[in-house]
């Protein structure tokens, strides 16, 4: 696994068909910035997997978090997933622990003001709202920042 890169992105993104042209949004639009997307899909087995979430995700300068989909499952026990959630903490703790504070992160959520009611810790944080589809609006935000 490469070490850290000032053009890659870490995307913590779904992967199911339904996000698909959202998830091909996400890496046209990167590429787009020329950046590197990089997503534990690419993760070979070996080591623990949070090990390698972990080296995967503070190898890249930028971070993409979308948490639409904390939401309960079909099948019972209905149960939300929480590893988006999960993941985007683990990398706001290691932001904490660092001396420069270079990395970037994004948060995208599909309904606006969801994320200050699921995740309130986070208020203050605007999130990118995409309505779960490919939205211009949403990359032309970030593009501004």
């Amino acid at each position: 696994m490469p070490r850290y890169s000032e053009d890659s992105a870490f995307l913590n993104i779904p992967y199911d068909r339904q996000y698909e042209n959202l998830y091909l949004s996400f890496i046209a639009g990167l590429c787009a910035f020329g950046l590197i997307p990089r997503a534990t899909v690419e993760i070979p087995g070996g080591e623990r997997r949070l090990d390698r979430i972990f080296k995967l995700m503070t190898g890249c300068r930028y971070s993409f978090h979308d948490l639409s989909r904390v939401e309960l499952d079909r099948n019972a026990p209905r149960t939300p997933r929480f590893n988006m959630p999960f993941e985007l903490g683990l990398f706001l703790g290691w932001l904490k622990t660092k001396r420069k504070n270079m990395e970037t992160c994004f948060i995208f959520e599909s309904v606006d003001r969801r994320l200050n009611k699921s995740l309130s810790d986070l208020d203050g944080t605007d999130p990118y709202i995409h309505e779960g589809r490919p939205r211009e609006e949403a990359w032309g935000q970030v593009l501004n920042y």
